[in-house]
């Protein structure tokens, strides 16, 4: 095959690396990429990575030993019960198992998954600074990656070196640096703090610096590992309608964040990671209800940890316990138990409150607050104005608040009571603080802002010159 020299560009960079188990790594050629299509960019294929878990030092010095016993000691069992007892000594981590996939070209790929679950290490294999256990990636074209805070920078030199130091690295000429360098500090706003040494800066101005030089080198292939999440809000919308810019212009992404609404209006597809496996690989609204429902899931179990822990330390429970509560649930409209709904799905709050004593018509409420703490909404029987119960000692009584979950997207803690009259400030019988959690998730409604949605009739018409003053 011929010389690819002087047919591509300068920074086209157009290969592929291979990796075998138990070998070292050995960069593919040019040639190799031809397994990529033309309308693919990237393609992942079967990559696991690996680390080894020594413990302690201890361990790699027993494990040394083993080594050399080994090879002294003759006899097959004996051997193989040497390599057991290695094994054992550094069991491995797999970070990333049998991963596959392929991005088009122009096509936004977003990543999501709880942490741990594997997306970093994907986004450093894909970009090079990291090589897998096994399996492949081929690319095609050059890459703009935003991982680590700084990566690529130094924290000596001035913004201005540090540009032309990472975009060299980006494989751009001194002249073509040149020519971009007021687009470079434009998009920053970092004013003279381009002249001013990195490690002055605060870590918004270097991811400013950072995003500026990745998306302003016209890279083919642009590569964010949740690093927008450390911008003030102006930058972030700044930058993320940047990226849509991008993505307009055929640049291929791929774009790791945990929030889903970013992944739904940003990306054509999105994947699911998962303790290192790829779980989910579709539309993108499919895939970050899943994700959402996991969250709930873990939100439920911790919560319920919480609580428990709660109780023991009697922080979050207070009152007589002449009245008590002993099942709170949220369920969904046909009655099961569940923590996930969709903005306007009908919820229900389900109450048992235990009497240890007889009272009259005790008053059994509760209150939604968002995550941050403020008051959603709140009610109880009395101001509902329900006939009067008359339990007696050891009755229970139970309350069903049902109602359409008009909320914004996020996760909401339910606080209970019970008491007597209007408020819990009488006969406080049991207040229970984030009894439970759950979560709204983006439906197939309208969007609003905020966390209400309130029911709005819209009228709309064109007036006449005549009607305007």
């Amino acid at each position: 095959m011929g010389s690819f020299a002087g047919g591509f560009p300068r920074g086209f960079s157009f290969g592929v690396r291979v990796f075998h188990e138990n070998q070292t790594p050995v960069c593919g050629s040019l040639m190799s990429a031809g397994a990529l299509c033309e309308d693919v960019v990237i393609r992942v294929e079967n990559v696991r990575k690996r680390y080894l878990t020594w413990g302690s030092t201890f361990n790699v010095a027993r494990y040394a030993a083993l080594c050399c016993a080994r090879g002294l000691v003759p006899g097959r069992r004996f051997c193989e019960r040497l390599d057991e007892w290695k094994q054992a000594l550094r069991p491995d981590f797999h970070a990333l198992e049998d991963i596959s996939f392929q991005v088009a070209r122009g096509e936004c790929v977003g990543i999501i998954g709880l942490n741990g679950a594997g997306k970093s290490t994907l986004l450093q294999i894909i970009a090079g600074t990291l090589t897998p256990t096994v399996g492949r990636v081929l690319s095609k074209g050059r890459i703009a990656a935003l991982l680590e805070l700084g990566s690529g920078f130094h924290t000596e030199f001035t913004g201005r070196e540090n540009v032309y130091l990472n975009a060299t690295i980006l494989g751009l000429s001194k002249d073509e640096i040149d020519q971009r360098m007021d687009a470079i500090e434009a998009f920053a706003e970092i004013g003279d703090f381009l002249d001013k040494p990195l490690k002055t800066y605060s870590s918004g101005m270097v991811l400013r610096l950072a995003f500026s030089v990745a998306t302003q080198v016209e890279p083919d292939i642009l590569i964010v590992d949740e690093a927008l999440s450390v911008g003030d809000a102006y930058f972030q919308h700044k930058s993320m309608r940047h990226m849509r810019e991008l993505r307009d212009r055929g640049v291929s992404m791929l774009f790791v964040s945990h929030t889903g609404e970013v992944i739904k209006t940003l990306c054509d597809r999105a994947l699911l990671l998962h303790r290192g496996r790829l779980m989910l690989d579709g539309h993108p609204g499919t895939v970050v209800d899943y994700y959402h429902g996991m969250l709930a899931q873990k939100d439920m179990d911790e919560s319920v940890r919480a609580i428990s822990s709660a109780r023991e330390r009697r922080l979050v429970r207070t009152g007589t316990r002449q009245a008590e509560f002993c099942e709170v649930e949220m369920l969904n409209a046909q009655g099961r138990p569940q923590r996930a709904f969709h903005m306007g799905e009908k919820g229900v709050l389900r109450c048992v409150v235990r009497l240890r004593e007889k009272l009259e018509n005790p008053t059994v409420g509760f209150i939604i607050r968002d995550r941050f703490g403020n008051s959603i909404f709140g009610t109880n029987t009395h101001i509902h104005e329900l006939p009067p119960v008359h339990p007696e000692a050891g009755e229970e009584v139970e309350v069903r608040f049902e109602m359409p979950l008009n909320l914004g997207y996020g996760h909401y803690a339910v606080s209970v009571s019970a008491h007597a009259g209007a408020t819990h400030y009488e006969g406080h019988y049991d207040w229970i603080d984030q009894i439970l959690v759950f979560q709204i998730l983006q439906g197939d409604k309208h969007l609003f802002v905020g966390t209400s949605a309130l029911p709005v009739n819209l009228a709309r018409r064109v007036l006449s010159p005549s009607h305007l003053p």
